[in-house]
């Protein structure tokens, strides 16, 4: 059974509204805390920054110390080490630990290093920098990105490349796919999580006339809408389309379209149906055969450890006969595979 098919035949639960995801604290609701890393109670900078300094000049670099610190410290905090490690030791941390780790580790501890909108805005800049444009990691971002953090991308962006990220994407790409991204990182995307049902009802009405029933596909207004809508509302779009039609949304776009904007709206589809399992799948692909795509961890596990990495590991273990701690035991090795694990929290 294909992934889609488990989507829409309800093995993974629905995005819902109402699912509880808030908690109330002094009159106003809180949504969750669904991240993996905390910030670190009784947390001293300089302390840090000392243990850590120690850790890179021993003689030999004591590499278990340097993840004991990152994966228990939340960004903010690494931020507030990095500052006081330069003020009290005349030395930049992410050039020391560039000279003192090497390969995946170093990778890593440098991502952790970096503020969200940083390593966001390096991500995207590898993605296009090189021949062959990574077209899942421009959709991913701009995709799962609030409106809000991907302003804070573009400046990052220009202020790191001195490149506008809105030209970068327009040189890269081509098309509709390129109307797609570019639609996705300036719109002001619904994120309320009120749902109105006759909105709804007329959008899957308009999806399924702009597709299945067209005699050609109307690129466009699939963009319009997947790009504007929150995810509890394209979420009940779909459960519309499927009343209305034969065939799930997802399919229905297989059917239709080809080549990058195919996936990339399928990916739009998948983040607001269940954006847990949507990255649970990524997580899986990149583990699963020979060969594990490292990059892919990385990106994900960083960027997620503060935002929701406890539900994508409770849903990549309802979606697969692993859990995502022994894939990663199977998978990597040595200090590498300590470094993920602590960003994965407890089995």
């Amino acid at each position: 059974m294909s992934l889609f098919k488990k989507f829409f035949k309800g093995i993974i639960h629905h995005r819902d509204p109402d699912s509880g995801d808030t908690v109330k604290e002094k009159g106003k609701p809180k949504p969750k805390y669904y991240g993996t890393i905390i910030p670190y109670p009784n947390f001293n900078a300089s302390s840090d920054a000392s243990v850590l300094q120690s850790a890179i000049e021993s003689k030999g670099v004591d590499e278990d110390v340097i993840i004991a610190i990152l994966v228990k410290r939340s960004n903010e905090q690494r931020q507030k080490i990095k500052a006081v490690y330069e003020a009290s030791s005349g030395k930049n941390l992410v050039k020391e630990l560039k000279s003192a780790l090497k390969s995946h580790l170093e990778d890593v501890t440098l991502a952790l290093l970096m503020p969200p909108a940083e390593f966001d805005a390096y991500l995207l800049r590898k993605a296009t920098k090189f021949l062959g444009t990574d077209e899942d990691v421009l959709v991913e971002i701009l995709a799962t990105r609030s409106y809000g953090e991907l302003q804070e991308i573009k400046k990052a962006f220009k202020q790191e490349y001195k490149k506008d990220l809105e030209e970068v994407i327009k040189g890269e790409t081509s098309g509709d796919f390129t109307k797609a991204l570019l639609a996705m990182l300036n719109t002001k995307r619904d994120e309320s999580t009120e749902v109105d049902m006759e909105l709804a009802k007329k959008d899957a009405k308009v999806l399924f006339e702009a597709g299945e029933q067209n005699a050609g596909t109307d690129v466009s207004t699939f963009i319009n809408i997947l790009t504007t809508r929150s995810g509890p509302q394209l979420s009940k779009t779909f459960q519309h389309y499927a009343a209305i039609s034969d065939l799930t949304l997802p399919k229905a776009l297989q059917m239709e379209l080809k080549g990058d904007i195919e996936d990339c709206l399928i990916d739009i589809v998948k983040y607001a149906w269940n954006t847990p399992a949507f990255f649970a799948e990524k997580l899986h692909h990149a583990m699963k055969g020979h060969g594990t795509c490292e990059d892919t961890l990385l990106r994900i596990l960083v960027s997620r450890s503060e935002v929701d990495l406890q539900k994508i590991i409770e849903q990549y273990r309802a979606m697969f006969e692993n859990t995502i701690h022994e894939d990663i035991l199977n998978d990597t090795r040595g200090h590498y595979q300590k470094i993920l694990l602590g960003l994965c929290g407890p089995n």
